[in-house]
């Protein structure tokens, strides 16, 4: 199902606004989003769980995206609190290929008021939050990769 505009939340992050600046580190990397609008980047920015059977879903979609579209950057942050079952996580179900991480202290999806995963933002190349999806999308259909192509 496409949720075209979704956007059910008034705190903080909003379609037309400016993305929360936030940095992620989890021990092993460093993911800011203002990295990716330096290199010009559109960012699919996805929060995810281990314990969320949507999330797990969508996997196979938002790492085709990222195959297809390399001028794109998916970004999945999880919301889990231990480490070690979020990278086992990721090695039993074959997540690779797009850029993921752990916020162990949820700074990043509480700067977004994000609270039920999936919810996927995607941010333009200039930082501002251009849609944000609530729920399992298929991020190969052709009405979200022309959106993205045309960003």
């Amino acid at each position: 199902m496409l949720c075209l505009s979704c956007n059910h939340s008034a705190h903080p992050a909003q379609v037309g606004e400016h993305a929360p600046k936030i940095t992620i580190h989890d021990g092993a990397q460093t993911v800011t989003l203002r990295q990716y609008e330096k290199q010009g980047k559109v960012v699919v920015l996805n929060f995810w769980a281990s314990w969320c059977a949507p999330c797990l879903e969508e996997f196979p979609s938002l790492m085709q995206l990222q195959r297809d579209m390399p001028n794109v950057a998916v970004v999945a942050v999880a919301f889990d609190t231990d480490e070690p079952a979020y990278r086992q996580y990721l090695t039993d179900n074959h997540i690779a290929g797009i850029t993921t991480i752990v916020d162990l202290d949820n700074q990043s999806s509480n700067a977004f008021d994000t609270t039920r995963p999936p919810e996927t933002y995607i941010i333009d190349t200039h930082g501002v939050i251009r849609r944000k999806f609530i729920g399992p999308q298929d991020w190969t259909n052709p009405e979200i990769l022309n959106y993205l192509k045309n960003l």
